[in-house]
């Protein structure tokens, strides 16, 4: 079995040209940390091979930037894992992944996720301030004493029932 060769070099400042040691790989990694151990060596060091390119500080720090593809991907895993959780506004997908409104709104349309943004909305027929407004149906038919065949028939055609206008509206 063929050892190795080895360079140990300055992690912070890599410089090929200029090793701390030169050796058999599994001597050089005990070397390495009896010297950073005993504080020979106050800096991390790396083991190379002979020839090979050390990058940069340059490319190193460059490297290290988070990809935006990456950072995108985890954020529309949150919008999707809230949206599983029952979160189906813009609003209430804010609230849950701390994202900006407009930052999830732009990955929901991107990624075309099933928003509930409409709302039910019962005006008085005679008093046009008095509105109702509930999320859901239920809650309005109790409120409006009616029942739920008669308010979804009343929304498509923007009928009246029990002295309201009933329709169902987009949320803005």
């Amino acid at each position: 079995m063929t050892e190795t060769q080895v360079l140990v070099i300055n992690a912070d400042r890599p410089d090929i040209d200029h090793p701390l040691a030169i050796g058999p790989e599994p001597e050089m990694f005990k070397l390495a940390q009896h010297n950073y151990k005993s504080g020979e060596w106050p800096f991390p060091v790396r083991l190379v091979k002979p020839g090979t390119n050390v990058r940069s500080d340059e490319a190193y720090s460059a490297s290290m930037l988070p990809d935006p593809q990456a950072e995108e991907r985890e954020q529309i895993r949150d919008i999707r894992r809230a949206h599983r959780d029952g979160n189906h506004t813009i609003r209430a997908l804010t609230d849950e992944t701390g994202y900006t409104s407009q930052r999830v709104s732009y990955l929901v349309h991107k990624y075309s996720l099933p928003l509930r943004n409409e709302y039910w909305r019962a005006e008085k027929y005679n008093n046009p301030d008095e509105v109702i407004a509930y999320q859901t149906l239920a809650r309005l038919c109790e409120r409006i004493d009616a029942p739920e065949f008669s308010i979804r028939q009343a929304s498509t055609s923007n009928g009246v029932v029990n002295g309201y206008y009933i329709s169902w509206v987009p949320k803005v």
